[in-house]
Formats: C-alpha cells, structure tokens, sequence
C-alpha cells in the first residue's frame, strides 16, 4: 500500500530536499522551499514488458492535424498531433485563454469533438466569449471542474480529439497533499493529463500563467513532461500577440504566428511587415526600416531614433522595444568609432508599432537612425539597413541575410545597407556593401531624400 512521505520541495522549479532550506540549490530562489507530502511510489511490476517492433506501429496516428487557425498550424507545423500535450504560457490578460477557445471552435466546427476545462471562469463567462468570437458549434463542451480525476474520467469516456485545460494551476489531484497551484499538485495533474493523453489520443492543450520574470509558473519539470512549450507574448499597450514554439518534439522551433486583438477575439496577421509598416512617416530623420528574422520568419520593423540635448552630461540611452545591451554597444560605436558626437545628448530608440528588435541584424540600423536623427536629415523611403557592428566598428554578417532581401524587395524597397560579404540580393535591390561603420556613415548624404537635402 502506497504510503506518504514528507518531502520539501520549491515552487519554482520543483526540485526536491530532504530538508527545508532558505535558497534553492537548484535556482537560487530565496525563501521558494515549502514542504509538501508525495506518495510513496510503488514497487515496479514483475509482469513481463511489452515489447513490440518498432516497424509494426502506423505512423499515420502521428500526423498533424489542423486547428483550423493557420498562425497556430505555422508554429506547430501543421497542427496538433494526436495524442500530444502543448502547454501554453502567457502573461495574465495577453489572450491565452481567447488563442485556445478559438482553437477550440476551429476544431469544433470542423466536426470533431471538443472538451473546454474551464478552472478559472464559470461556463456562463466561456459562453459568452464565445458568443463573440463567433457560433458556437455543437461539439463543443465545457467541463466546470478542478478535480483531475473527474477531468480524466470526461476525456476518458468522451474521447474528444482535443482538450483545453484553462488552467493546470487550478487543478487539484487527490495523489498530492497541498494547495491548487503549488508545486506538487501542477506536477502530479500534468502527469495525470499526459498518461490520458497518450492513452486516448487526445490532444491537450494546457495553460499555464508565467512568473514575474516571464518563466513559466510551476515546476521545471512540466516543461519536460510535455511535447510541446508554446509561448504567447505581446505589448498589452498594443494589438500585436506573438504565438512562439520553444519546445516542439514534433517539428521546428523556428516559426512565428502573429495575431491581433480584435473585438471578436484574435485575428490573425498573415503579413506582419505591411501591418508594422502601415504608419510609417517616410524620410523623417530618425528613421530607418530594418529586416528583422524572429525565429526563420523575416519581418520589416520601423526603428526610430531621437536626440534630445539635456547640458554637459555624458550621454543617456532609453529603449522600447530594443534591447538595453545592444542600444549602449552601437551608441559607443557611433560615436567612438563612427564620430558621431552624443556627449550631452540623451539619445530615446523604439521600435514601432510593438515590435521588438533585439537581434544583432539591428546594430546597423540603429546606428543610422542615430545618426539622421542628430544631422536632423532623413533617409529616402526606399532604404533599408541590416547588419551587426563590432566594438572595432566593423559590419559583420548575419544570419539569413538572403531571406530578409527577399522580404525587402517584396515591400518595394530599393535599396539596402548591408555588411560587404552580403551575396548578391533579388534583382532591383541595389545591396550597398559597407565593411564598417565610417563606411555606412559616408553613404548618408546619397541615402538621403533629395527633398530632406533641400530643406536641410
């Protein structure tokens, strides 16, 4: 008979000790060891294994099958294979529980049976968000429980093809001894909702909130457990949502979904370069257009610098949307390599419309932006800029560079700064090869529109 054993375990990553203890050994986190009571596993069966040939099982089981929301289906790679377990991880309010009802539907409305596990909200409230995304079909229903067994025992007997699990934090299992949301209860749900996924071939989706340091709440170990990790990010100051991949046993990690928040839910965005270059002001000093890679998907961003004189101090750096790290690195570069003087400016960098850009391909686009934005002359509409600076000044190579000419040219931009090992790009992109940032600096004044130099 299983017996309970007391053990001490931390609600951030889920490790384990035999005593309390102020720090976690496992990631440092201060005052994070609660105690908790785990069943005494049992001992291991003296049944023979089943052992099959490998060539015997049918590999068509594994094949995706699609959500019916094509951004979702971009990062899974063709959606969501049977019998697998996806948690997906978000901020509160960023349009987790929205991204997943409308999977739900999608699946639904396609014919096949749908299960919603709603922990969080009563049905009334799921019914009513998804009276506004759309009709509700009829193979859509609503569990309204916390207990994981009653909730195995509604995918064990209906069998849907998926499952929604909003969220796994509420969930309470009867094998673990402690509060809903804590360590050992997350743990022994996730494995409970694994062991009937595999066994009904259903898919699970569960949901999961993110920590203050945007990790994913609960032990690591539910990260391992399941087949895929999805991450939902966004500036909830923006429409923008981005659905990210980081761990995908059944396909590549190196696609991007993008959505934005609608009044009826989430739409998806199949052109994210035209919807980050919508309102764009062409020629403003300050401004330059870059292309982005997130993942293996090329985006055009809007970057825009300003240049504010606040007395003799050295310079000052804010950034949105760019990271703090490579703003300080090309900053230093422009001006002690570049001779761009910033001493006793304070220098503001964005990247519009939401976006992020904190990827080396940046540094050179950057640069340029800082530098119109203190000659106070900007650059003609059709340049683009991409590359990464050294702390020598050099312009290095990046990766893809091709695909994000490609993109360029799609747009209709004609013109492109790049570093000087840059193959040859799609034809009518002039490619502008520079080797370093004195280089890039000398093609201001011909990247300039002729009616900036007019006015300048």
């Amino acid at each position: 008979m299983a017996k309970d054993r007391r053990v001490f375990v931390c609600r951030e990553c889920g490790a384990e000790f035999v005593s309390w203890a102020g720090q976690c050994a496992q990631c440092d986190g201060w005052a994070s060891i609660e105690e908790a009571s785990v069943r005494k596993e049992r001992a291991p069966s003296t049944g023979d294994p089943n052992v099959q040939s490998l060539a015997d099982f049918d590999v068509a089981g594994a094949v995706p099958i699609p959500t019916g929301l094509d951004e979702v289906d971009r990062v899974l790679g063709g959606g969501l294979v049977p019998s697998s377990v996806s948690l997906l991880g978000g901020e509160p309010g960023i349009g987790k529980s929205t991204l997943s009802l409308q999977m739900a539907m999608a699946v639904a409305s396609a014919g096949s049976s749908v299960i919603v596990v709603t922990g969080e909200e009563a049905p009334t409230q799921v019914a009513a968000r998804a009276g506004r995304i759309g009709q509700i079909p009829d193979e859509l229903s609503v569990v309204d429980s916390t207990d994981v067994d009653a909730v195995v025992a509604a995918i064990t007997n209906e069998r849907p093809q998926l499952a929604i699990i909003d969220s796994i934090q509420t969930l309470q299992s009867s094998d673990a001894d402690s509060a809903p949301g804590s360590v050992t209860q997350v743990r022994a749900a996730a494995h409970r909702l694994v062991e009937v996924a595999k066994r009904t071939g259903t898919s699970v989706v569960l949901i999961g909130h993110v920590t203050k340091d945007g990790n994913l709440a609960g032990p690591r170990l539910l990260e391992h457990v399941v087949d895929t990790v999805l991450s939902f990010t966004g500036d909830r100051h923006h429409d923008l949502r981005f659905l990210r991949a980081v761990k995908h046993r059944f396909g590549s990690t190196n696609e991007v979904g993008v959505f934005e928040m609608v009044a009826g839910g989430l739409k998806a965005v199949a052109d994210p370069s035209k919807r980050f270059l919508a309102d764009r002001r062409p020629g403003q000093p300050g401004s330059i257009v870059v292309p982005t890679l997130d993942q293996h998907r090329p985006v055009l961003v809007e970057l825009q610098a300003l240049t504010s004189a606040h007395g003799e101090k050295p310079v000052s750096l804010t950034g949105n949307g760019v990271s703090g790290i490579r703003l300080k690195l090309v900053a230093a570069v422009v001006q002690e390599r570049g001779g761009v003087g910033l001493w006793g400016q304070e220098v503001f960098a964005s990247a519009a419309g939401g976006a992020a850009v904190e990827e080396p391909g940046g540094d050179l686009a950057i640069a340029l932006a800082i530098a119109t934005a203190v000659t106070g002359i900007g650059l003609a509409a059709d340049v683009v800029a991409c590359g990464e600076l050294g702390l020598s000044g050099e312009v290095r190579s990046v990766a893809q560079l091709d695909r994000r000419m490609q993109e360029a040219h799609r747009m209709g931009f004609r013109r492109a700064v790049v570093p000087a090992s840059t193959p040859n790009g799609p034809t009518g992109l002039e490619l502008i090869r520079v080797d370093t940032i004195i280089d890039a600096l000398g093609h201001l004044r011909a990247l300039q529109s002729r009616s900036a130099r007019r006015a300048a």
